[in-house]
């Protein structure tokens, strides 16, 4: 290629290959051609595997959120029905119970056992919890309500 256009291709040629500058005294700065090494593009790699790490982590930790959310979630039922179990038992322990499953469905958690002991309900709450790819986990979650014993 002849012409203004031969002269640009070979400007972007010699640009290509010119990586780092000297300088010298007679010429002031100068630059040294060089070739293209073998390490090209390995900044590239590394972000993409640093890219990959990332998402890796993002995801578990997003998971890992998922069960303390879960497990909090199941805890705060477990309480509630505790409560509205121990408030129904001047009615009984099955309406006790009954009040402990009403509330225990509106949290969406399976009342897995109910406990009457005299004025004490222990109420115990299962919830599944979905992990994303890594399936469904059950928590569990105890509670009990009733009167306070004082110390003595």
């Amino acid at each position: 290629m002849n012409g203004p256009v031969g002269l640009a291709v070979a400007a972007v040629r010699r640009a290509a290959l010119v990586r780092r500058t000297r300088w010298t005294a007679r010429a002031g700065w100068q630059a040294r051609p060089q070739l293209p090494s073998r390490e090209d593009g390995s900044a590239t790699v590394t972000a993409c595997l640093a890219l990959a790490a990332l998402l890796v982590s993002t995801v578990l930790i997003m998971n890992f959120g998922a069960v303390v959310v879960g497990r909090h979630r199941a805890q705060t039922a477990a309480d509630l029905a505790a409560l509205a179990a121990a408030g129904e038992l001047r009615y009984g322990a099955e309406a006790g119970c009954a009040a402990a499953e009403r509330l225990g469905r509106q949290m969406k958690a399976r009342v897995a056992q109910c406990e009457i002991a005299g004025w004490d309900a222990v109420i115990l709450i299962e919830e599944k919890v979905p992990m994303g790819p890594f399936g469904m986990r059950s928590m569990r979650a105890v509670a009990r309500a009733g009167p306070v014993e004082e110390a003595k």
